[in-house]
């Protein structure tokens, strides 16, 4: 079964009024005063139903579900629904029977906000009808649509901000690994100018045996002290204390510093 097989309900309105409308004498169109308002010829309800792209305004009976009369409406706005110059309540509508006659009657609703969702549901059903139309056109013609031109127009332009980038890149490059000890622990480079690592003994192991009698400045004392620590002579002994020992004083490997220097041993 086709899509257009289906009927679909739209609206419905409980109390609705039918009038007799008299000949439009001219084009200025319909104005309910002329309709004997208090007098109408028929009551009941109103249900609007859609089947394909027709939409049906029905007349039933309150109780029975009797069709009264019925209006096919094949677009919006048309002469089948015409609404009146001088009040939102009523309107004109186009009703036709099996065989084909048409007449024009009045329709009025006591309520005007029914009068509104009547309008609306009508205005509604069309707008659908339209983008259903647009849909199947560009289902069988895709390239006649619109196309998105994303292409850049003559002279423009356009600016990339990667300063944030660039500094986050410097900052990740600069970056080093820090020199590990013996035990595997981090360690500082050493500050300018200052002594490597590599003259500090690792524990375990002694300081050189070396002399505390000092020496007269000179130059070549000045040049030999800046590489302490030195060992005084090849004989010295490498398990003696750095101070040396004083109770053994009279043997010690420079005695020539002893007598230059002016120290008393005791």
């Amino acid at each position: 079964m086709a899509d257009s097989d289906y009927e679909s309900v739209l609206c419905v309105k409980p109390e609705v009024h039918v009038y007799r409308v008299p000949p439009r004498a001219s084009n200025r169109g319909y104005r309910a005063a002329e309709w004997q308002l208090d007098q109408p010829s028929w009551s009941g309800r109103l249900r609007i139903t859609s089947k394909g792209d027709i939409a049906f305004i029905k007349l039933e009976d309150k109780n029975s579900g009797e069709l009264f009369a019925q209006a096919p409406v094949d677009q919006f706005p048309s002469i089948a629904v015409e609404g009146v110059t001088d009040s939102s309540r009523y309107f004109v509508i186009r009703v036709e029977d099996e065989s084909g006659r048409r007449a024009f009657i009045g329709l009025g609703f006591v309520d005007r906000g029914d009068a509104f969702d009547f309008n609306v549901a009508i205005q509604d059903h069309f707008k659908w009808v339209k983008q259903q139309s647009e849909l199947a056109k560009q289902a069988k013609n895709p390239d006649q649509g619109p196309k998105l031109d994303l292409g850049f127009k003559e002279g423009q332009t356009i600016k990339l901000n990667i300063a944030n980038m660039k500094k986050k890149e410097g900052a990740a490059g600069s970056s080093k690994p820090r020199p590990t000890g013996p035990a595997g622990l981090s360690m500082l480079p050493p500050p300018p100018g200052g002594r490597s690592l590599a003259s500090i003994p690792s524990p375990g192991e002694q300081f050189p045996s070396c002399s505390v009698d000092s020496q007269p400045t000179s130059a070549a004392n000045t040049d030999a002290a800046s590489s302490w620590p030195q060992p005084c002579g090849a004989s010295t002994a490498a398990n003696l204390d750095i101070w040396g020992d004083f109770a053994k004083a009279s043997g010690s490997a420079c005695p020539q510093n002893q007598q230059s220097t002016g120290w008393v041993q005791f």
